[in-house]
């Protein structure tokens, strides 16, 4: 039997996402491989043998990122690609049916609310025909380029690991 392939999809302006989608895939990878990928590499991840697919990106304005919030992030620093995020990937696709799927973020951790890039990405996928396997989930950085959260990729590696249980779970014995 070959072995179970998740593709972990990232996007990132000042690594706090890219770190957080590693730990996921760190996680996931304890039972079957998790390959972390960003965004801006990662082609169409049509019949490439993958099991399931999380994506993941920074909350901008909300939501997901679009051009303009990317480069206005550039504005203040950041080195992640500008011209690609998790929109315009999921953008790609009509249908993604049956797919087990996930999806996280980072965002501020503020008393006030900042919108979820994960919820966002969760619906497109849901519209997808997606089959959802955990509710969004947010990862907190302390400002807007970061540090993450103290916790936060240990936080991640968990749920990765969750994830990847429920993954296994799920598949058909024989």
């Amino acid at each position: 039997m070959a072995a179970l392939r998740a593709l972990v999809v990232y996007e990132s302006m000042f690594g706090n996402t890219e770190l957080i989608a590693r730990a996921v895939a760190e996680g996931m990878s304890e039972l079957l491989e998790a390959e972390p990928r960003n965004v801006a590499t990662q082609p169409r991840a049509d019949g490439q043998g993958y099991c399931a697919l999380v994506v993941g990106g920074p909350t901008h304005a909300f939501g997901l990122s679009r051009a303009a919030t990317r480069r206005s992030a550039a504005e203040q620093g950041a080195t992640g690609p500008a011209e690609t995020g998790v929109r315009e990937w999921l953008a790609q696709y009509t249908s993604l049916a049956g797919t087990p799927a996930a999806a996280f973020d980072t965002r501020i951790g503020t008393p006030w609310p900042t919108g979820s890039a994960a919820r966002s990405a969760q619906k497109r996928l849901r519209r997808l025909g997606c089959r959802i396997l955990l509710p969004a989930e947010d990862f907190v950085v302390t400002g807007s380029t970061g540090p993450l959260r103290d916790g936060e990729p240990e936080r991640a590696r968990r749920w990765g690991r969750t994830l990847a249980e429920m993954i296994v779970a799920t598949q058909p014995v024989g």
